[in-house]
């Protein structure tokens, strides 16, 4: 949706609702093919054609081969992947949805990942799958998916977060005001993040609490013990449909945490960073590039024990995202900024 509106070009839409993920995979080629169909049947040939990882494009594209010109080029977006990505505790790992990944890479004329840490571990990983079966793993066309590979970022609609800086922080005499806006998953760690919150609260250190995201599967326990133990601290606590009801708790908030054992991009924390937030992040997956390394060693940390020293510090003395660093995300990650790019993107491809 952001693509569509600030790009230059005009960008048709073919979506299905953001839900049964295995099924989409599966068989949201058929109800994508249809609708593409319909749009083919009434003259809309497009220049370009830009997927995402959910969707099995060889399967696609074999659906449409009579309708579809062969010369019309398609981008592969990869905001996640089915490989890397940490199954849920217990969950046995199924490869049919890596292979799907893997296939539309293949099938695809640019292959696009959301970040450098994304691209780097799906390419030093998917040598090991293609190793499991037991001939015609084709491990050669490996490198041929990575040389036809780029990074773009993810849009985040920064400009809008932003607003205006007199409704931004604490009113005078309130404590800091932490927030969680990541989705309440398993990968994003909520069980460290309260065990952040519990020792602050044990050790007398004052602090508000916004808990937002959205929980597309089961719900982690931690969140309903946090609620119990939090109640005193908590001043906003489940998911926001309004947007602007959204951005203004991101506006509110001085610190953004995140405890992830998994991020691809990190859409949740640049928004809350655009919004005015002060990050604190692992100095791993994606979150490195996200920040400007000047204030690596402000806004990432080690280990558990350096997030608590770095909590504890900005909670004394309060300091909203450095200007500095607004300016970065704004620069870098605002929408208007990044559909240029993807529209160079398919300017070139197209030709």
């Amino acid at each position: 949706m952001g693509y569509a509106r600030y790009s230059r070009h005009d960008v048709h839409l073919l979506t299905m609702a953001g839900r049964f993920w295995k099924w989409r995979m599966q068989g949201g080629a058929l109800e994508l093919a249809a609708a593409a169909r319909q749009r083919l049947a009434a003259g809309e040939i497009p220049d370009a054609i830009l997927v995402t990882d959910m969707l099995n494009l060889p399967a696609w594209l074999g659906l449409l081969r009579r309708e579809l010109p062969s010369s019309v080029p398609t981008i592969l977006y990869m905001h996640e992947n089915q490989l890397t990505y940490p199954w849920r505790p217990g969950e046995k790992p199924d490869l049919t949805y890596a292979m799907i990944n893997w296939l539309s890479q293949l099938a695809a004329d640019v292959v696009v990942f959301n970040s450098e840490y994304h691209r780097t571990s799906w390419f030093a990983e998917v040598p090991r799958l293609l190793k499991h079966f037991p001939d015609y793993n084709h491990l050669a066309l490996v490198d041929q998916a990575r040389a036809k590979s780029r990074v773009l970022p993810v849009g985040v609609e920064c400009t809008r977060l932003a607003g205006d800086d007199a409704h931004r922080g604490q009113p005078p005499g309130k404590p800091p005001l932490i927030l969680w806006n990541q989705r309440w998953e398993y990968d994003k760690r909520p069980d460290r993040f309260f065990d952040l919150l519990y020792r602050l609260q044990e050790e007398g250190t004052a602090f508000r609490l916004s808990v937002a995201g959205e929980n597309f599967r089961n719900e982690p326990a931690e969140f309903a013990v946090a609620r119990g133990r939090l109640t005193g601290e908590i001043v906003h606590w489940g998911y926001l449909p309004a947007y602007g009801a959204y951005a203004d708790l991101l506006r509110r908030a001085d610190l953004v945490i995140s405890a992830a054992d998994h991020e691809f991009f990190g859409v949740s924390i640049l928004e809350a960073v655009a919004a005015g937030a002060f990050p604190l992040l692992p100095r791993r997956l994606s979150y490195p590039e996200l920040i400007p390394a000047a204030l690596h060693p402000a806004c990432l940390y080690a280990d558990e024990d350096d997030l608590l020293a770095k909590a504890r510090t900005r909670l004394a003395a309060p300091r909203r995202a450095p200007p500095s660093l607004r300016r970065h995300v704004i620069e870098r990650f605002d929408w208007p900024v990044v559909a240029e790019r993807y529209d160079a993107l398919v300017d070139e491809v197209g030709r």
